[in-house]
């Protein structure tokens, strides 16, 4: 981001990005303004309520869905939750089928579940490349499954998964299929109705939106249970007075993602590809985790052989912004529960850091950041 050298280069998008200027000129004025609840029949909260309407059109239109399909949340971890015992609780409880490298709001949500009896639990491996195969989804499925979590886009190591093709394997079995797309949204094309999901999470602070507001999308005829009970919110299934300068800055990030992910990809590319080759030429024996083609444009995932990850990161503090790791998991001593899903070991595991560009990446960023991830591993090697 910035070129002063007195700043630490951010390269920690897949942890959270930062808002967009553009969005808080649409959220500022509505924070100031639009007082009025949304549920309030008077010209304040009609105001309110076209607001939040708008946002739910712009971000259905991001993701190719309806609007009457697009629910708010406070983020994709609630999402996930509500996704998971949403769908469980309308069934009646049964059998749940999920990845071994899923974000911990969907593992953890799912294992949870199992030990309060309410389900039965099926967790599928991946490949060393951090793949599910479709063909095991479909092997793992049985009369009593209720639901199939696949994320789309992995937060770790940016392996992207084969949803479509799970969506199909399912569908042929009646059983509906969520994924979570919290990393996927904004870096990639994601359109509802070409993966065939029936529920989908959308998380505002990975792009560009604030932190403390989401989205689920439910496909039509999907039956869901309220996670949050009370009042008629969000089409009587989620409760609380809807958070409006947040959903406003939602949809814009959303209409941007839109107008300007297919141009950002490849840019996105281009500024990972070069790190990655500076960091190789650099680093004697790097190691590359994740798929190497079918992966996001913006995620390096790499293991610098007899390097602490935590050390290296603790030494960069106020240099580099990049993570050992996913963000949430920070501070844990143990591997990687994604790269020990794929195989790798225990050192390679605790030798790998996450680099992640973003929108406001500039290649200053990446020539210097690169200097900078070098110079504190021969710092280490000395000491």
């Amino acid at each position: 981001m910035s070129t002063d050298t007195r700043h630490p280069i951010y390269l920690d998008c897949n942890a959270t990005t930062p808002v967009d200027p553009r969005v808080v000129e649409v959220m500022v004025p509505v924070l100031r303004d639009v007082y009025g609840n949304p549920s309030s029949g008077h010209s304040l909260g009609r105001q309110a309520r076209e607001l939040v309407e708008g946002a739910r059109a712009r971000v259905a239109a991001c993701l190719g869905a309806a609007s009457d399909e697009v629910l708010f949340t406070s983020g994709g971890s609630e999402s996930d939750n509500w996704a998971l015992r949403g769908v469980v609780a309308a069934r009646g409880g049964g059998h749940v089928v999920v990845s071994a490298v899923e974000h911990p709001a969907v593992l953890e949500t799912a294992r949870a579940m199992e030990r309060e009896g309410r389900i039965r639990l099926t967790v599928v491996g991946v490949d060393p490349y951090g793949r599910v195969d479709p063909e095991e989804v479909a092997v793992a499925l049985t009369p009593a499954t209720v639901l199939v979590s696949v994320m789309l886009a992995n937060n770790e190591v940016g392996t992207l998964q084969p949803v479509a093709e799970i969506v199909g394997a399912c569908r042929r079995r009646g059983v509906p299929v969520h994924t979570d797309a919290a990393q996927a949204v904004g870096k990639v094309g994601v359109d509802v109705r070409e993966l065939g999901v029936d529920l989908l999470t959308v998380a505002g602070h990975k792009l560009y939106a604030p932190k403390g507001v989401g989205a689920l999308f439910v496909r039509k005829g999907v039956a869901l249970e309220p996670l949050v009970h009370g009042a008629g919110h969000e089409r009587g299934l989620r409760a609380g007075t809807e958070n409006v300068f947040s959903i406003v800055g939602l949809g814009k990030a959303c209409d941007l993602v839109r107008e300007e992910v297919a141009d950002e990809r490849p840019r996105l590319a281009a500024l990972r590809d070069r790190l990655e080759a500076l960091l190789e030429k650099g680093a004697r024996g790097l190691v590359h985790h994740g798929h190497p083609e079918q992966r996001l444009p913006n995620t390096a995932s790499v293991a610098f052989p007899g390097v602490d990850a935590n050390a290296l990161l603790a030494l960069l503090a106020e240099e580099v912004a990049a993570s050992a790791g996913a963000a949430c998991h920070t501070g844990a001593v143990h591997p990687s529960q994604v790269l020990t899903a794929m195989g790798v070991d225990a050192a390679s595991a605790m030798s790998t850091v996450r680099f992640s560009v973003g929108r406001f990446t500039t290649p200053h960023d990446i020539e210097e950041g690169a200097r900078r991830v070098l110079a504190a591993i021969r710092s280490l090697a000395s000491s």
